[in-house]
């Protein structure tokens, strides 16, 4: 395709790269709110978290009110649509058998967090209160033998929890960042 065509697909299809665009004069710069909006990225030292705070009592109970037993089963050990978020193994089992269980495949906690205030529910991302999100990630990462019942996840305890993982994520055979996962390897 021509570059020219190829412009005219992404202005059609709203492209950011001409939504402000002075030669074709659509467009305009976003407002700090809009650009706070999108900003919801929570680094593994967990800078942007949201004050908040929860357990995984309160999290157990979301997560039957929330209905996330109706795609993750019950107690999130599988069975329904989406993947199981309870290891049937438990948490010490070596890098490549994690079985892709979110909360023990990934490297930081506060990874489980920002996943699930982006992208839970299904159909209604993003409608979480931050305190239903500590609260959630509390219940995973104990129904997983990370952290015990009575821990109080929020903002500054939540980045300190040490995940199954460890510094284990760095040290994949032959894997370098940026780069593609090699064939044979679960990851």
């Amino acid at each position: 395709m021509g570059s020219l065509r190829l412009a005219m697909i992404a202005l059609l299809l709203g492209s950011p790269a001409f939504a402000q665009s002075p030669t074709y004069g659509v467009g305009r710069a976003p407002t700090p709110d809009e650009i706070r909006a999108l900003d919801i990225s929570i680094a593994p030292n967990g800078e942007e978290l949201p004050v908040g705070r929860g357990t995984a009592k309160e999290g157990a109970l979301l997560f039957r009110q929330k209905g996330c037993i109706g795609c993750h089963g019950a107690a999130g050990i599988g069975g329904g649509p989406a993947p199981a978020l309870q290891s049937k193994k438990g948490p010490e089992v070596p890098i490549w058998d994690k079985e892709h269980i979110l909360p023990l495949s990934s490297p930081f906690a506060t990874t489980v967090w920002d996943y699930i205030h982006r992208a839970m529910p299904v159909g209604a991302e993003g409608s979480l209160t931050d305190n239903e999100v500590y609260a959630l990630t509390a219940y995973l990462l104990f129904v997983n033998k990370v952290i015990p019942e009575d821990q109080v996840l929020d903002k500054q305890s939540l980045p300190k929890v040490k995940m199954p993982i460890g510094d284990d994520y760095a040290r994949l055979p032959e894997w370098k960042p940026g780069t593609p996962r090699l064939a044979g390897y679960p990851y």
